[in-house]
């Protein structure tokens, strides 16, 4: 399996087809972690030493995970005769927290109390056309429950944060493009400014706007290169020569859409300016799996916690074209998103 036939199945784990609450509970116990800072795989005793727990359920997670293949298996020699090992495999590297393109926040994210709570009003919400199923639960959209809570508004900044460090380099490696002119970019709702952090390394060129509500940017951190600026995206948003939204759009419904990216028009210059969408674009006739069901899982969580959806490329058309953009392209990336440009 290579890394991107990994980045495939990871999703898949964790919106789908293995219980992602047992991925939670090896992330917490931070087994990847162990077996990345020994070097080599490690027997089960060692393993229990190492996090500090009793052999004898750690066993049972471990044959589950390995089962499905989030670890492997190995056989290992010793005085005491042959023992059995785990390692990591390509999915388990991307559940170790600090590891590069770590999936571990996006993990913990969506397996949250918060936000599974929503998911047993769903039937209620399908039947009755009730508010969204986070709203029926929490009494509070995603974001203003965030407002109140930070370790909940952590867990979505890191969460985006993670994302980002699959999806930027995405960009780079295929449509880097994309940014060529551009003095200076806004990343509207851009959390705590790590997917500007790191499109301003690979574009120096290019200085960063981070906009997002106060209390996000309030505690993000310092990047050369970036400026953040709290606001709310409904009512204006900051000059510059392209706005950028990451992961914002398919949290909202078409209205709402319509009213940030006639914002968003209003931003950039009308003879050079343009709005860079990185979303996920629907193949309804795609049955092949991969990405594409990821996006259709997603599509039923957006539709949980923000009332939101994923759209196909004839509904971002008439969006980009109720809200006055004259013209689109899409481009494909090896990722759940593609990157969406919009020209008044």
């Amino acid at each position: 399996m290579d890394e991107e036939q990994a980045k495939t199945e990871i999703w898949n784990y964790i919106f789908g087809f293995t219980d992602p609450l047992v991925l939670k509970c090896a992330i917490e116990l931070g087994i990847a972690d162990a077996i990345e800072v020994a070097g080599r795989p490690m027997t089960l005793n060692e393993l229990s030493a190492a996090i500090g727990c009793a052999p004898d359920p750690l066993y049972r997670i471990m044959r589950f995970l390995v089962h499905r293949r989030v670890f492997g298996e190995t056989c290992t020699s010793d005085d005491r005769g042959d023992l059995a090992s785990y390692a990591l495999t390509p999915l388990s590297r991307l559940l170790v927290r600090d590891g590069q393109n770590s999936m571990a926040a996006l993990v913990l994210f969506e397996t949250s109390p918060v936000m599974l709570t929503p998911w047993h009003a769903l039937s209620a919400y399908i039947r009755g056309g009730a508010p969204p199923s986070f709203l029926a639960s929490h009494g509070d959209h995603v974001w203003g429950h965030a407002a109140g809570n930070p370790e909940h508004s952590k867990l979505i900044n890191d969460a985006m944060a993670c994302d980002a460090s699959i999806v930027v380099p995405a960009i780079v490696n295929g449509c880097i493009g994309v940014f060529d002119g551009l003095a200076t970019v806004v990343d509207v709702g851009g959390g705590n400014g790590a997917t500007l952090h790191m499109l301003v390394k690979a574009c120096p060129w290019i200085k960063g706007i981070n906009f997002d509500v106060p209390h996000v940017v309030d505690a993000a951190p310092e990047h050369n290169g970036v400026k953040h600026i709290g606001g709310d995206m409904f009512l204006t948003i900051p000059k510059a020569d392209a706005v950028l939204m990451k992961w914002v759009l398919h949290n909202w419904g078409d209205e709402a859409c319509i009213r940030i990216l006639r914002n968003c028009k209003e931003a950039i210059p009308e003879d050079r300016g343009k709005v860079i969408i990185v979303d996920a674009v629907v193949v309804e006739e795609d049955r092949s799996g991969g990405l594409n069901d990821v996006r259709l899982m997603l599509d039923i969580l957006m539709m949980i916690h923000t009332n939101g959806k994923e759209r196909t490329e004839a509904e971002w058309k008439s969006l980009l074209t109720a809200a006055g953009f004259s013209r689109y392209t899409v481009t494909s990336i090896p990722t759940v998103q593609s990157v969406i440009e919009a020209y008044p």
